[in-house]
């Protein structure tokens, strides 16, 4: 007697298939197909639970054998289907066919939640099964795919019950009898990504100045661009990257299918991440500093998805990047440029899907006071060069490369207050509404430009397709490689030029890259490439005269 379950294992998983034997000898459970320790533990919880639920549990020796016999399985998802192909194989249930069973027991017979219930039904589906049970709270996660052919249960007693009418009637109990599901832990904005709007997240003109950080913002939210902002404290550096979720387009829903099975995997997973429908917002993922590089990059005994990999067609946004760990700035190079993470374990490598978008966040110095002034002109910072150097040399110039986008912000954006006044009777263009426009018209441009291609971004276009889809007048061409030259940038920064210029000319409706439009993206990849940026900003407003230390 057999019945099917999942093991989750990088983004696929693997199917099982649980076997029963009963055959007479000392009373006990023995299990075979190198079982770790949740699943070893889940004799004493299955006996317990059967005995709970009403149900004798049998008096003979027990054989439980799980297939593939060469895959490590480990976890509680497997107590369920363990009980199931016991009391099956003891004669007292209908032999589950055809059905996908998962759940972890509590010894009082009652359900609790799994990981990778959306994965377990794409594997089962795939595999040809017609039918899945799994515990109450994870309903949400089951019917993102199989809504008719799903039954949520609350425990063991009542998983029987819709293996009986499934077994008489071919389908499930009524869903609508059932209670609602227990609404699971909440957890932070950061944790799970939602649908957003203006109003959960803020308006980009909730933040007066900063033009040409808008501006970058509304490039990179549009491009998939990376994105680093760096200056004194004060300037809006956080402020306004925790409002590019308002900009951003939603997903599409083959993506946010992705998405989900990448958070359900996780165990991350909400029901009211579904209630976006098809407005589902892409995710933004915050992690503090002194997160580890397992938590940033995924791994474990079982293998969970990162940070990394949570905010996969979304953001990941590293607020005071420098003070990370270096092995994890350096680590994020090859997830920048593949698109995925590969996490090798003795059991195999498993690969899990990152193409995230990264916005850095960084004070120019250490004591983060470069480019702030006193009443008379001088410096607040003082800072040494050396420590300034070191300061920048944590994030690398590897990593540096692969941000196209460089903003210096200062402290304070100039003639605010008069912007105020003059915004007061008016909506500012810059508003996050007005913007989010200009992003999904660029952004359907570049839908229609990569159907039927693996890439979906302009920022992710490869050298081939650079080459097709930026060609570039003769004058404009020789303009870029005498800037390339004088500058001594990469062939990867020359690629990003041109990437960040295509998408320039998208939010201006154009199928011509113009010679402004590499203008303003050499301007943003130059940026950034001094420690004092910040400072030749300052000189430009009117203070000048700051000291370079």
């Amino acid at each position: 007697m057999y019945v099917h379950a999942y093991a989750p294992f990088g983004l696929e998983g693997i199917i099982i298939r649980v076997e029963a034997d009963i055959r007479r000898g000392i009373p006990g459970i023995d299990i075979s197909g190198l079982a770790d320790g949740a699943v070893r533990e889940a004799r004493e919880r299955v006996r317990a639970a059967i005995r709970n639920g009403g149900f004798s549990f049998p008096q003979d020796r027990i054989l439980v054998n799980l297939a593939p016999a060469g895959i490590r399985k480990d976890g509680p998802e497997l107590d369920l289907p363990i009980a199931i192909a016991i009391l099956a194989a003891a004669g007292h249930i209908p032999p589950p066919e055809g059905l996908m069973v998962l759940g972890e027991l509590e010894l009082s017979g009652n359900l609790r939640p799994v990981r990778g219930v959306v994965a377990a039904t794409a594997a089962g589906l795939a595999h040809g099964l017609k039918g899945f049970i799994v515990p109450l709270e994870n309903q949400a996660e089951a019917e993102v795919l199989a809504p008719d052919c799903s039954a949520a249960v609350a425990s063991l007693g009542e998983a029987i019950q819709a293996l009986k009418h499934w077994y008489q009637c071919g389908t499930f109990l009524d869903l609508s009898a059932v209670p609602a599901p227990i609404a699971p832990k909440k957890s932070s904005s950061a944790d799970t990504p939602t649908t957003t709007s203006v109003g959960t997240v803020g308006d980009f003109a909730d933040v007066y100045g900063q033009d040409r950080y808008k501006r970058a913002l509304e490039i990179a939210a549009a491009g998939g661009h990376n994105l680093l902002v760096f200056g004194p404290p004060g300037g809006g550096k956080t402020l306004l990257a925790r409002r590019i979720p308002s900009i951003m387009p939603p997903l599409l829903p083959q993506e946010a299918l992705e998405i989900r099975r990448l958070y359900s995997l996780a165990g991350r997973f909400e029901a009211g991440f579904l209630q976006g429908g098809a407005n589902l917002a892409p995710p933004f993922r915050s992690p503090h500093h002194g997160a580890s590089l397992e938590g940033l990059l995924g791994g474990g005994k079982t293998v969970r998805p990162g940070e990394i990999s949570l905010a996969h067609f979304g953001v990941l946004f590293m607020d005071e990047a420098p003070e990370f760990r270096l092995s994890i700035l350096k680590a994020l190079r090859e997830p920048l440029e593949d698109g995925v993470i590969t996490i090798a374990r003795a059991e195999g490598s498993v690969q899990l899907p990152a193409e995230f978008q990264l916005v850095l966040a960084a004070n120019p110095c250490p004591c983060g006071r470069l480019g702030q002034i006193t009443g008379d002109g001088g410096s607040l910072c003082f800072c040494s060069d050396d420590e300034i150097h070191r300061h920048w040399q944590r994030l690398g110039s590897a990593l540096l490369d692969r941000i196209e986008l460089r903003v210096p912000v200062l402290p304070a954006p100039q003639n605010w207050v008069g912007e105020l006044t003059a915004s007061l009777p008016q909506v500012s263009k810059n508003n996050s509404t007005s913007v989010a426009l200009r992003v999904l018209r660029a952004v359907a441009i570049q839908r229609e430009r990569f159907q039927g291609l693996s890439c979906r971004r302009n920022a992710r276009m490869s050298p081939s397709l650079v080459e097709k889809f930026c060609r570039l007048s003769l004058d404009t061409a020789q303009i870029l490689e005498s800037e390339i030259a004088h500058r001594g940038l990469s062939n990867r920064a020359l690629q990003g030029v041109l990437k960040v210029a295509r998408t320039i000319a998208d939010l201006e409706g154009r199928s011509d890259i113009h010679a402004d439009d590499v203008a303003e993206a050499l301007s943003f990849r130059c940026a950034g490439e001094d420690p004092y940026d910040v400072l030749s900003l300052a000189s430009q407003s009117s203070v000048s005269g700051i000291p370079r230390r």
